[in-house]
């Protein structure tokens, strides 16, 4: 591939009142039921309706999603995978360990799946500055071609991806700042250069994969960027990588559309990972990606929600990740986070030799 050398010019400030965010999201994600004492629990789709019901009730826009079509599931998921999602309809199943089914979860499934590709639609087709979050579960991310793991049946973020290369666009960026990393999208693109995925991820960790020399292979080598960050990393940590790494990357790749993988399992308060990132650095993460897409793609992005366990917690970032997208919350607004980095430190220490050959970062 070469160096890059693309410029980086940072454009002027967007104009936010030209911003318009549309949530895509249905009471029916809360007909995916998995076992008692499951983190992924319907109580999520409770906060996700307590959330847009306050949304709409500002006079937000909120459209109910339609079912990804087989097309759609078969761009990233194998045939006879699709098929035994769907044969698990009526009835509950084990997929693993941790991923289960319930009589309805075939349907919600494919209405997550789809509310991303609709999401996509929405924006593409909008005028600039349109946005769109979409509010599904289950989640996608650790749903690889031919398997379910880590709560998830459909990739919905690699599925939209893939829906929008499907409509002609030649670079899609996807980022994902959830505390798993996103094995499955990885893998998805790995040999991709239409899609460059950027995660942030806490390591080592479940699911295994993520380490810094993860870069993609063949083609797509150098279109994978991983950043592990130790057990315990901060606000600090977490704005150092991104600023370093994740914002010149996507810079230079110049997307015509950014996905944003919104989990909030690194939230302090979750139960599952080991990270303290705060309610107020998930609005920064947030709006350091819509920047992004105000500076390189005419303001395209999607976002579409992945873990976070804490109810509180999951609650009160949604309405930060929803101020920064429909420009009521700006970067700003938000003060940067102070302190000593040793974990970010320790990330760019192990990604610069990776991707140097790559990108200037």
């Amino acid at each position: 591939m070469g160096e890059c050398t693309v410029s980086y010019a940072v454009t002027s400030k967007p104009d936010l009142s030209a911003v318009s965010l549309t949530i895509f999201t249905s009471d029916r994600f809360a007909d995916h039921l998995n076992p008692p004492g499951h983190p992924e629990r319907v109580e999520r789709a409770e906060v996700m309706q307590v959330v847009t019901t306050e949304w709409r009730r500002r006079g937000g826009a909120v459209r109910e999603p339609r079912a990804a079509t087989e097309e759609q599931l078969k761009r990233i998921h194998h045939p006879d995978y699709v098929s035994l999602i769907r044969e698990t309809a009526g009835r509950a199943v084990a997929l693993d360990p941790d991923t289960y089914t319930s009589p309805e979860s075939y349907e919600v499934a494919c209405l997550a799946a789809g509310a991303a590709c609709q999401a996509v639609d929405h924006v593409l087709d909008g005028p600039k500055g349109t946005r769109a979050f979409a509010l599904v579960r289950p989640p996608g991310h650790h749903a690889e071609r031919g398997r379910a793991m880590g709560f998830c049946l459909f990739n919905n973020v690699a599925i939209a991806a893939a829906h929008a290369r499907s409509r002609g666009l030649k670079r899609v960026a996807v980022v994902d700042y959830d505390v798993h990393h996103g094995n499955a999208t990885q893998w998805s693109f790995y040999e991709d250069p239409s899609v460059l995925f950027v995660s942030s991820h806490q390591f080592p960790f479940y699911p295994g994969t993520g380490a810094a020399d993860q870069i993609g292979e063949g083609a797509g080598r150098g279109f994978t960027a991983n950043l592990p960050l130790e057990a315990g990393a901060t606000d600090a940590d977490h704005e150092l990588v991104y600023q370093r790494v994740t914002v010149p990357i996507v810079r230079q790749f110049q997307p015509e559309l950014i996905l944003l993988s919104a989990g909030f399992d690194a939230h302090a308060r979750d139960p599952l990972g080991g990270q303290r990132v705060s309610t107020e650095q998930f609005g920064r993460l947030t709006g350091l990606v819509t920047r992004l897409a105000d500076e390189v793609c005419g303001g395209r992005v999607v976002a579409v929600t992945e873990g976070g366990y804490d109810l509180q917690a999951l609650a009160a970032s949604l309405n930060v990740a929803i101020a920064i997208l429909d420009g009521r919350t700006s970067l700003a607004d938000l003060a940067e986070p102070q302190g000593a980095t040793p974990r970010g430190d320790a990330t760019l220490k192990a990604v610069r030799p990776q991707l140097a050959a790559y990108w200037k970062i």
